[in-house]
């Protein structure tokens, strides 16, 4: 029972990650849209909806993290299944996915909700830039299980190969976040609180999609049959013990992003904030097109270690990161040099006009961290892809919390250089970081070849 994709998968390892990087890059570039369009149309609410949802931010990495981390699990789960060929192991990989991103989004939703004030106040949102922040984070929050289906039946269709379906449900959700956003913020006049539900509603339609080809179509190489579903703890570990580590990945850039926020808003207060968060808006759609490149390289080392090829699986990480750092090298360019027009983009109205110099430093410095985030992030993916996620979670922690947080401290704080210190700590913390975590990576590799030859 194999597909096209499928077949795709266990061939050749550099056409495969070409050929599946390209769809998610697009579909995470459109993913990415989200933020983008929505910080345009916020922009015209003032400095202080800017501000606020930029203290939801690091929250919203949380939410929107854990429903990416388990749909990496699942990934990871039914590739290797994919790569011993072991069609009944994907399918159950599958249907028990479905049942823990059900779990995960009631239980998750409930501690978001009651946690999101006091996690607001700690981060310095007070006054206006606090009710803006609720405005918009409760009904993200609420929606949770919208954001959960979506991007964990990604991880399904990943998981197969099948990232052209995937990259179409995201195309149904931007063409409905694109229509729906000035009518929710200016139309109905819901403003912040606009934003975040029909980011909500876009979710689910592409949610919805998704799950009519899995559970009504059934025409994945995964049969879902919920009907006969029996819980099976052994699968749902191997699911979990990726798919927590790389939720709690997000969660451990969201406390990095925490810090951040501190030492911005204590040196540069709201206008330093609503500069990072507009500047932040540009750097992680920059990322995209890298995380696609490690999303594949997860997907088909899994398929590698699956079928024990040590040759597919060193191959997959070399190309891997060639084809990211080539990609991270343009992308870093077109943002630095481009710098002060991309600012406008955030910064259109007479009110926000000031915030133009401090975002184009904030691109011409900490995009440079980008250099090297090529060879970084796919050796993370690399642990994912293999089952180890606990690793992944590990270089995760040495970049953002010990590395970048750091230096951003130390330039920012210690050395009392402001706003610029932070985004030049961000820069070089990740350069660092990177260059560990890739060589780390390559002795993960050679120690693996005398296990699986």
């Amino acid at each position: 029972m194999a597909n096209e994709n499928v077949e795709l998968m266990r061939g050749e390892p550099e056409i495969a990650v070409r050929k599946l990087a390209i769809p998610i890059m697009i579909s995470m570039l459109l993913t990415a849209s989200y933020n983008i369009v929505d910080g345009i149309w916020i922009a015209g609410l003032g400095q202080a909806a800017i501000a606020g949802i930029g203290f939801v931010t690091p929250i919203f990495m949380i939410l929107n993290g854990f429903s990416v981390g388990l749909g990496n699990g699942a990934t990871s789960s039914i590739s290797r299944a994919v790569g011993a060929r072991n069609h009944e192991r994907a399918s159950k990989s599958a249907s028990h996915s479905l049942l823990i991103f059900l779990v995960a989004s009631i239980v998750l939703t409930l501690i978001l909700l009651f946690i999101q004030e006091p996690l607001l106040r700690g981060y310095g949102a007070s006054g206006q830039s606090l009710v803006e922040a609720i405005k918009y984070g409760t009904p993200l929050f609420l929606g949770l299980f919208a954001f959960m289906f979506a991007n964990g039946g990604s991880g399904i269709l990943r998981g197969e190969g099948d990232m052209k379906r995937a990259m179409y449900a995201i195309i149904v959700s931007v063409i409905l976040n694109v229509v729906l956003d000035p009518i929710f913020i200016y139309v109905l006049n819901l403003g912040s609180a606009g934003a975040s539900l029909a980011t909500i509603v876009s979710s689910l339609g592409s949610a919805i999609v998704i799950m009519y080809w899995i559970l009504i179509k059934k025409d994945t190489y995964v049969d879902v049959n919920l009907k006969g579903f029996k819980f099976e703890s052994e699968i749902a570990k191997d699911i979990l013990k990726v798919g927590i580590p790389a939720s709690l990945d997000m969660f451990m850039m969201s406390l990095a992003m925490s810090f951040y926020l501190m030492f911005i808003s204590s040196v540069g207060g709201e206008y330093g904030i609503a500069a990072f968060t507009s500047g932040q808006r540009l750097y992680l759609f920059g990322i995209m097109p890298l995380t696609a490149v490690a999303s594949a390289v997860a997907a088909v080392s899994g398929s590698a270690f699956g079928a024990n090829n040590w040759e597919f699986l060193e191959r997959t990480h070399t190309y891997g990161t060639k084809f990211a750092t080539v990609i991270a090298v343009g992308i870093m360019l077109i943002l630095v040099i481009f710098a002060p027009q991309l600012s406008l983009i955030f910064a259109y109205t007479p009110e926000t006009a000031s915030l133009i110099p401090e975002i184009t430093n904030f691109l011409r410095v900490a995009c440079f961290g980008l250099l090297l985030v090529g060879i970084g992030m796919p050796s993370s993916f690399l642990y994912q892809g293999i089952g180890r996620g606990t690793t992944a979670l590990a270089w995760t922690i040495i970049r953002e919390l010990i590395f970048t947080v750091s230096f951003t401290y130390l330039f920012g704080m210690v050395f009392n250089w402001g706003l610029m210190g932070i985004w030049i700590g961000l820069a070089v913390g990740r350069i660092l970081a990177s260059i560990l975590n890739f060589t780390y990576a390559r002795y993960t590799l050679r120690k693996l070849k005398t296990t699986m030859n």
